[in-house]
């Protein structure tokens, strides 16, 4: 058992990690960044891996040290609404992953899940902080950020994190078929 948590912390620091390094691929040109999603990626696939603690523990982890240690993406609002949304995906992905059986069709029902939950909740956190700031967050500007900007990120999830974790499964490196 205590072999198993700390293969999980292992791999839930390299998750870390990739979502601290993957913005760098396309942080030159921010508004490719802003649209590739790069930190959201390991985020959903360590939910996955290592099961809700550690995806909530990395989704909410990974913003904020890249914001103060980087300043990108800047700390408020961004960062820590990011924070929030991140660790809403590591947790729905993690969560559903346990209890919805370990084929295709259910690896993409447990993306949808994260990803519908992880959006609702950055908003969420948008209109508190928006409302601390006095300012207001809109549905126009809900729509843009959480949707309509992200659409090609929306397109690389949806296609690469099946297909990782199916790779993940089909190596036995995480469960296919029984329960965690």
């Amino acid at each position: 058992m205590r072999h198993q948590s700390t293969k999980k912390l292992v791999l839930a620091a390299l998750f870390l990690a990739l979502a601290y390094l993957l913005p760098f691929l396309t942080g030159q040109i921010p508004e490719i960044g802003s649209m590739l999603l790069p930190m959201h990626l390991p985020v959903l696939i360590c939910g996955f891996v290592c099961g809700w603690p550690y995806g909530l523990a990395v989704g909410f982890a990974a913003p904020l040290l890249r914001s103060l240690t980087l300043g990108m993406p800047p700390l408020f609002p961004s960062a820590v609404a990011m924070a929030f949304e991140l660790a809403a995906y590591g947790f729905f992905t993690g969560v559903c992953y346990r209890k919805l059986p370990k084929k295709a069709l259910y690896l993409y029902a447990d993306l949808l899940i994260a990803m519908v939950a992880g959006r609702v909740v950055w908003g969420a956190a948008m209109i508190v902080i928006m409302g601390v700031k006095g300012g207001a967050f809109t549905w126009s500007a809900f729509l843009s950020g959480a949707l309509l900007g992200a659409i090609p990120g929306i397109v690389l999830q949806l296609v690469l994190v099946p297909a990782i974790v199916a790779l993940l499964q089909k190596a036995k490196m995480i469960p296919s078929g029984a329960a965690r």
